[in-house]
């Protein structure tokens, strides 16, 4: 009598899904796998959406499959559909249309919604932007013909990447932040000046201490923000990147731990037998740092989507990893290596802005548990990167001082 074959669910298509349903096909022909997603769109590479939104890359490039090879897969996948419900005991998924699917395997890739802008004035008002998906980056570059301002709000990549973009489009744009500088949870003074010194030399209004308290519109189209000081922003536009709400509130009537985001263990597993999580949300057990961690990165999802895939199908594989999240940030970059967390008292850290080769300023930081490196952010040039990549994965140790002083050569 012949085995019957698995029916693997993937509840979201980002890249941490569809390359778990990629690895599934190539490791077992005969599996039945069924891919959920929100969006109207299969895979697109959203790290290039940043490069759409500077406008030196066209949407077609940003796409990274289609239709046709899902189907070449024999991958079903499912495009404006939600998962409204889990019932693990039953192993089920049902859908916001069509279902419900019963499951062998179930993996939970859902990545997060960006928290809305809630201020006086938004309430019906258009033109008010995160970005996130190809749509809104659609929606932005539409919006640019016709704007000469913009405000964005937030101290997060996303508001970097709109501020630069909008910026590039030709948009005077004023970004303001509530705390004192840039990427606050993972720079420190220095290196927010610096940040700041960049984006105001390519002709950004940079306010601290601000946060937009009403928006002023004409027909439901801004024309200016008020700050909490009560000072007023021009504004035909407005990007909103005040952080991400990770998506799993359709797991609340299930056991399936949560924090932040889905707990699992050093292998995606979490504490209900055969569902998993990978990519942005889930919140994975940590064996280099012995923590959990969520992690936001292209990378880490792909390889989770891998390894999640692998472990679904019986093996027992632990995801190790030392991420890396490199972001450029108008001429220069940021890199930013392992555990970076400002705001962690378990951390310490050094920083120092050097002299690079063509003279400019690069800046270094480097965090530690107890002696142990854990992580380094640079920005400037990148040279060292991969070897301190290697050092933090080998658990590098620093006694003393000087060793921590000798981090500044690493190249």
């Amino acid at each position: 009598m012949a085995t019957p074959s698995r029916r693997y669910v993937i509840i979201g298509n980002g890249i941490a899904g569809t390359t778990c349903a990629q690895t599934l096909r190539k490791d077992d022909p005969s599996c039945d796998i069924w891919l959920i997603t929100n969006e109207p769109y299969p895979l697109y590479n959203r790290v290039s959406l940043k490069r759409m939104l500077d406008g030196v890359m066209p949407e077609q490039k940003v796409m990274m499959r289609d239709h046709a090879w899902h189907e070449q897969q024999r991958i079903t996948l499912l495009t404006e559909t939600y998962a409204t419900h889990v019932d693990t005991g039953q192993r089920v998924v049902y859908l916001s249309r069509g279902g419900p699917l019963a499951y062998d395997g179930l993996l939970l890739a859902t990545g997060g919604w960006p928290n809305p802008l809630e201020a006086e004035g938004t309430s019906g008002a258009r033109h008010i932007h995160s970005f996130v998906t190809l749509d809104d980056t659609r929606a932005i570059v539409e919006r640019v013909a016709e704007s000469k301002a913009a405000v964005v709000t937030g101290g997060s990549y996303m508001a970097y990447d709109l501020t630069e973009g909008l910026t590039k489009r030709g948009l005077h744009v004023t970004w303001l932040m509530r705390g004192p500088f840039w990427l606050r949870r993972v720079l420190d003074e220095e290196g927010g000046r610096l940040v700041e010194e960049i984006a105001s030399r390519h002709g950004v209004e940079v306010v601290h201490g601000e946060q937009i308290a009403s928006v002023i519109t004409e027909h439901g189209v801004p024309r200016r923000v008020v700050g909490t000081t009560g000072r007023e922003y021009p504004a035909d536009m407005i990007g909103v990147g005040i952080g991400l709400q990770l998506n799993h509130a359709f797991l609340s009537d299930t056991p399936i731990e949560r924090a932040s985001g889905i707990r699992t263990d050093e292998h995606l597993r979490t504490n209900v037998p055969d569902v998993y999580a990978a990519g942005d949300v889930a919140e994975f057990f940590d064996p280099l740092t012995r923590r959990y961690r969520t992690i936001g990165t292209w990378d880490n999802a792909l390889a989770q989507g891998q390894i999640a895939a692998r472990n679904m199908a019986g093996g027992d594989e632990t995801f190790l990893d030392v991420p890396t999240r490199s972001s450029p940030i108008f001429d220069t970059n940021i890199v930013v290596v392992g555990l970076a967390e400002g705001d962690n008292p378990a951390l310490t850290s050094i920083a120092r802005t050097l002299r690079n080769e063509q003279g400019g300023t690069d800046y270094r930081k480097f965090f530690f548990h107890e002696n142990r490196l854990v992580g380094s952010v640079f920005i400037g040039s990148p040279k060292g990167r991969r070897k301190l990549v290697e050092m933090i994965r080998s658990g590098y140790t620093c006694e003393t001082a000087a060793d921590r002083e000798r981090l500044f050569e690493v190249r």
